[in-house]
């Protein structure tokens, strides 16, 4: 199979939430950041626990650490849950996710029920289950989840939902799919699931800062985690395993943390997209793979609004993670407070002891709506905002603008030649070879 990732920049640049009757979080019209629109605003209920119901059964495709705990945090949503089949490329994976499953839960997903190889997510799919916990590395993340809404399945599915432009036109026709079929599909973006940014959002789009008219937002934290090749592991293996520090898999750090700021500054613009983004990005001391470990992208949105996003995985440096969104009457954190434009505080936020984490908020709202009958979609959102995300990658990886219009129309995919489908076999591969991008160097 040969590899994709090497393309010019010619060749690659050629519905909200239904709220839960009496439960959610609901305001009339409200004037959004631009006066002359409006937006409704329609959040998700902040529950203790879901409401009971039939048993409903689910199952995980992707057994890390991500995959695990959204297993557990499923299991724990409400009563009448559990988890009925697992799914991994690498069985020992999967052994391990399943104990630790079992010492969190006191459930075991019987050994007919765990399934591995590449095809494993079918077989997970095609087990009896009603809900399907996705949580593969990103790059399977369209191919997965098309599998899904094909087989009428409601989604919880981990961001970034893809790493290139042709995934995420593959995920937003998915997500068309899924309206259609009247099924809920919940995305790992929880801060829409958080109180604290919940209701500073209400108060924002009421228009207590006025206007916005700039935004920042960073994920700057040390070095993440990473494998080093081990004795007998083939290339594909060895990526695979390794998957958080190749592009064609994770889609740099950028979309892996990076989205969940972005996504913040999209909701909070009040669900608008930046137009275009101009970027730089380096790589100074990541040890494995092809990613840069910074990355400072300028984002305009539509009326010259700027976004700067600061993203960096680097030991040894000033950390700092969250949002910053300034308007013609203030400015807030999108989390904890609104100040005036002197810094007079005139909101704080306070968290009541009895708010579930937005880990665990998710899946509430995934069973809740299911059980009520009440469809929630959230692919589009953050789709939207992994694209966002892209569209800086790819800015800074070139060193030229980008534009949302060329990032939507663009035929870069990552990976092997053939797609996701393609990858089939832990054999040999030219991409464990990728080169880190250089800045100026192509058309």
């Amino acid at each position: 199979m040969e590899p994709k990732n090497k393309q010019t920049r010619r060749e690659f640049l050629t519905k909200s939430m239904l709220g839960v009757a009496g439960m959610a979080i609901t305001a009339n019209w409200l004037s959004s950041c631009s006066k002359s629109s409006k937006t409704q605003l329609s959040l998700p209920p902040l529950l203790s626990q879901a409401p009971d119901g039939e048993l409903l059964k689910a199952g995980l495709v992707g057994c890390g650490g991500r995959g695990t705990g959204a297993a557990v945090q499923f299991i724990n949503a409400g009563p009448n849950l559990e988890l009925a089949a697992m799914g991994d490329v690498f069985e020992d994976q999967l052994v391990d996710s399943r104990k630790r499953i079992k010492d969190q839960t006191g459930q075991e997903v019987p050994e007919g029920q765990c399934f591995t190889g590449f095809d494993a997510y079918k077989k997970v799919i095609d087990s009896g289950v009603d809900v399907v916990l996705l949580a593969a590395p990103p790059y399977f993340r369209p191919l997965h989840f098309a599998a899904c809404v094909d087989a009428h399945k409601h989604v919880f599915m981990e961001k970034p939902l893809g790493v290139d432009p042709v995934g995420i036109r593959s995920v937003l026709s998915s997500a068309k799919r899924a309206d259609d079929l009247g099924l809920t599909v919940i995305t790992g973006t929880q801060r829409h699931h958080q109180e604290s940014y919940i209701e500073t959002y209400k108060r924002i789009m009421q228009g207590e800062i006025g206007d916005i008219v700039a935004a920042n937002c960073y994920w700057n934290t040390g070095q993440v985690w990473y494998k080093s090749r081990k004795p007998g592991w083939s290339d594909m293996e060895y990526m695979i395993r390794n998957w958080n520090n190749f592009c064609w898999l994770q889609g740099d750090h950028i979309e892996d943390q990076g989205v969940h700021n972005i996504d913040v500054i999209n909701w909070f613009m009040g669900g608008k997209f930046p137009k275009s983004a101009n970027g730089n990005g380096s790589r100074h001391r990541r040890i494995t793979g092809d990613q840069y470990d910074n990355f400072s992208v300028d984002y305009i949105y539509e009326g010259n609004i700027h976004m700067h996003a600061m993203f960096r995985q680097i030991d040894g440096c000033a950390n700092k993670v969250g949002e910053y969104i300034r308007g013609t009457k203030g400015y807030s954190d999108c989390r904890s407070y609104i100040a005036k434009p002197n810094g007079e505080e005139v909101w704080t936020y306070e968290k009541p002891e009895d708010v579930n984490s937005p880990y665990l908020q998710e899946h509430i709202h995934l069973v809740t709506s299911i059980r009520r009958n009440e469809p929630v979609n959230e692919a589009e959102l953050t789709a939207k905002s992994t694209l966002t995300s892209i569209m800086g990658r790819i800015a800074a990886y070139t060193g030229k603008e980008v534009t949302w219009d060329e990032m939507m129309k663009s035929s870069l995919q990552l990976g092997p030649e053939g797609g996701p489908e393609s990858v089939n076999s832990l054999g040999s591969s030219e991409l464990v070879n990728s080169k880190v991008p250089v800045p100026g160097t192509e058309d």
